[in-house]
């Protein structure tokens, strides 16, 4: 363990970079060393990057990353019809064929790695239990929230 100072790499008194975090996320990458892929499944994160060790199972990222999405994606085809019907004319069964395919096909390439970015930005703030030594914001025994 490389330490400078009496500070170790993963000492928690240390400052995370979320923009790289963030980056590695957005590749679906470990946030902490950008090596291991962060996912084990489509949207299933891994326990620990199969590459450093670091534990992702602190995680908490289910509601943001599609309301990020559907946003993105609604603004894409949103803009895109508008473009679409100031341009050309096209028929109505066009239309209905082409909006939905994209719309879906949009969500299920974002969907990844906008969670990826969340899990990373996650990581980098040290919230809910990526801080080791910060254990207001667990889960115990009970399963109750020690608030």
């Amino acid at each position: 363990m490389a330490s400078y100072g009496g500070l170790t790499l993963d000492d928690d008194s240390l400052p995370r970079p979320w923009w790289p975090a963030i980056s590695n996320g957005l590749r679906c990458r470990c946030p902490a060393c950008g090596g291991g892929r962060i996912f084990s499944g489509f949207l299933k994160v891994a326990p620990v990057c199969p590459h450093c060790d670091e534990d992702l199972s602190p995680q908490r990222s289910d509601d943001l990353p599609p309301y990020i999405v559907i946003t993105i994606v609604g603004h894409i085809i949103g803009g895109g019809i508008l473009a679409a019907e100031a341009i050309s004319e096209l028929p109505l069964w066009m239309h209905a064929v082409a909006w939905p395919l994209l719309t879906v096909a949009l969500c299920l390439a974002m969907m990844q790695p906008v969670k990826g970015a969340v899990v990373a930005h996650q990581w980098a703030l040290r919230m809910h239990g990526f801080n080791k030594h910060d254990q207001s914001d667990t889960i115990d025994g009970a399963g109750e929230h020690k608030l």
